[in-house]
């Protein structure tokens, strides 16, 4: 039973990430670097101290006495992970919501669980899993052989993006992403990718305020488990840092493109940009907030990032569908992304048995 519920926190969680770009579309007259960085706000402080205050009470006192070594690390990564989570943007609008989340998402789901894995082999701790155990194990080579399904899957994903970009006019390959560009969206994904992978590596070095949140639930709720929301006291400082990667970044993409003024400009339709850019943040949020669910049920191992990054990349893709992001492309080319996602689903269905058996 705890296996299926962290499968369904996953797959709520992947919805969130898989869909938060879509009410960015509807922002009208403002420059990208605008309305990221006011989603950003919602995304990366507002919804993560909320988050924290409805289910820590004791929140800011864990943060307080938590060893400054331990905070410093979670907010390095989570600077890292903001890089990444900016250049995933920047992904999405060369790309196109279908493809550049599948790409980008993908290589995050390799790195993300089998990094922390190999690290753990070096640097034993308690509780975490190594790549010996993934190895020795029938459940962690069952993992391991979805981790590999869902590399299948990126590879034909990306087959079939290229076969798009000669499939399609230019004009017709704007539909799905506002500045279609396949070479440098690629290079985008693979950065985004690798660095987006330091978010689990944030929740691994702030561990101990997720520990102490459960501990302290667990003196008032016993025999009751572990603490769904045990993550949204870490969640603060990697935020912390994302924000700052991407404050500045957008900073100087204003100034730079003299975008300043889209904020007060009365000329576009400033409350709706703003309802939009806040639901986009606060959707975003909403993927860690149901990750941190599923992973006290799974823990924050491979199987809970690749179960996490599987069911964004299959949203984002239904997503894509729905756009008609493929629309005008050859039956070849529409097959091949249809056999990419099916092959996502496979990896799912066999991560998630690998964890049943652990």
């Amino acid at each position: 039973m705890e296996v299926i519920l962290g499968i369904i926190y996953h797959f709520f969680g992947g919805a969130a990430s898989g869909s938060f770009y879509i009410p960015y579309k509807k922002v009208k007259g403002w420059a990208w670097e605008s309305l990221w960085i006011v989603g950003g706000i919602f995304s990366w402080l507002f919804i993560p101290f909320l988050a924290a205050w409805l289910t820590i009470p004791e929140f800011s006192e864990i943060i307080r006495h938590t060893a400054g070594t331990v905070l410093s690390y979670t907010f390095i990564f989570g600077v890292l992970w903001g890089i990444g989570g900016l250049t995933y943007g920047l992904g999405v609008r060369y790309l196109g919501v279908s493809l550049g989340s599948t790409i980008i998402l993908g290589l995050c789901s390799v790195f993300g669980s089998l990094i922390p894995s190999i690290y753990y082999n070096f640097y034993p701790s308690a509780g975490h899993d190594t790549f010996t155990d993934l190895l020795s194990h029938t459940w962690g080579q069952i993992t391991l052989i979805g981790i590999l399904i869902t590399v299948i899957g990126i590879i034909i994903c990306g087959k079939a993006g290229m076969m798009k970009e000669k499939d399609l006019p230019g004009e017709q390959k704007l539909d799905g992403a506002s500045d279609y560009k396949f070479g440098l969206g690629i290079f985008v994904a693979i950065v985004s990718g690798v660095l987006s992978a330091c978010f689990a590596f944030g929740i691994d070095a702030g561990k101990v305020m997720a520990d102490q949140a459960n501990a302290i639930w667990k003196i008032a709720n016993p025999g009751q488990g572990e603490f769904l929301f045990q993550n949204n006291a870490t969640y603060i400082i990697i935020m912390l840092g994302g924000l700052a990667t991407n404050f500045i970044w957008c900073m100087i993409l204003n100034a730079r493109n003299k975008s300043f003024g889209d904020y007060i400009n009365k000329k576009t339709p400033l409350l709706k940009n703003y309802i939009f850019c806040a639901l986009a943040g606060t959707t975003w949020y909403l993927q860690f907030f149901f990750y941190g669910m599923g992973e006290s049920k799974l823990g924050n191992g491979a199987s809970s990032w690749i179960l996490h990054m599987a069911f964004i990349i299959l949203v984002a893709n239904i997503w894509g569908l729905a756009l008609k992001e493929w629309k005008g492309v050859s039956k070849k080319t529409f097959r091949t992304i249809f056999l990419g996602i099916t092959i996502i689903i496979i990896s799912i269905l066999v991560v998630g048995y690998g964890n049943s058996l652990k």
